[in-house]
């Protein structure tokens, strides 16, 4: 074959490889210049939640400690009288007018006043109660004045709650509170006594709370209580915990838009309540809000919502 049949070829082919080549740069090029959507992949799938309206009891969370209502000290009117018989010990349930102490009955009478000892032969309970502390010994001549028993009158007890000024500020006398004691028994009390001032080392003072049912509780002992605060229910929107977030000062929520993506909402949170919160300011009551697994998100983020 020639050398110029060969060129000829070449010649006829090459035009028609480039108007191949352009028409497929020509093809590709009119797809490159349009719009193609964006694909945007969910970051998470989470459930939402929104308010809920309820009604919630404020309360005032103390420790504090089991005292006696009222304690009452027994002691000798007079002194120069022996001790023969001690009744009563610590602990024991006495009532009023029982004999707590025998004394031997030296009778002294003579001219000069107070000389006659005759009517101090015994030492009676003032009042009905429960033994709290016991000095007397059988033998010992007590001087007068001298404390031989301490008595809880009536065997009352009360919830000595101790609380700061600031708390104090929020008692009033017949508040209800709930006492914990022993091993998860509650006794439901009233506020009987508020002190008008706080120590000046501890900066606490304390509330006094009635407690109708003591049986079984020993004074002294610690105890956990809860006080009514709000004088009733109040109506409230909460959210759960899990979906109130804090960065910094800054308490916000995730709200999820129509378009499944997420966006800070600040909020002004109130009252806790077990594991819900109060939403005081920032949300609508149907604005819908990431319920957990928040903090794994940001701004504008793409979600994927089920429903729970």
């Amino acid at each position: 074959m020639s050398i110029k049949y060969i060129r000829l070829i070449f010649k006829i082919a090459f035009p028609g490889l480039a108007l191949a080549s352009g028409a497929v740069l020509l093809a590709d090029g009119s797809q490159a210049g349009q719009a193609v959507p964006a694909v945007s992949r969910p970051a998470l799938t989470v459930r939402t939640t929104t308010l809920r309206e309820e009604k919630w009891t404020r309360t005032l969370a103390a420790n504090g400690s089991i005292v006696p209502w009222q304690e009452a000290i027994i002691s000798a009117q007079v002194q120069g009288l022996r001790i023969a018989e001690v009744k009563v010990s610590i602990g024991d349930h006495v009532h009023q007018g029982d004999v707590l102490v025998t004394l031997d009955n030296i009778s002294r009478t003579g001219n000069e006043p107070g000389s006659s000892y005759s009517a101090q032969g015994r030492i009676v309970a003032p009042d009905s109660g429960v033994i709290s502390a016991a000095n007397a010994n059988v033998g010992s001549m007590p001087k007068s004045g001298e404390e031989l028993f301490r008595l809880i009158r009536k065997g009352r007890l009360e919830w000595r709650a101790d609380l700061t000024a600031e708390e104090l500020m929020l008692m009033r006398k017949g508040m209800s509170a709930e006492v914990a004691v022993g091993e998860g028994r509650i006794i439901n009390g009233t506020v009987r006594a508020i002190s008008p001032s706080v120590n000046p080392q501890t900066r606490y003072g304390y509330a006094l709370v009635t407690l109708p049912d003591s049986k079984g509780i020993v004074a002294g002992a610690f105890a956990r209580g809860i006080f009514d605060v709000s004088g009733g229910k109040i109506r409230l929107q909460s959210l759960p915990q899990s979906a109130v977030m804090q960065r910094g000062s800054k308490t916000y929520v995730l709200i999820v838009g129509p378009d499944n993506r997420v966006h800070e909402r600040a909020v002004t949170v109130g009252l806790r309540n077990s594991d819900h919160i109060q939403i005081k300011h920032g949300l609508k009551a149907d604005e819908p809000v990431v319920e957990s697994g928040g903090a794994f998100l940001t701004e504008g983020d793409v979600v994927l919502v089920v429903k729970g």
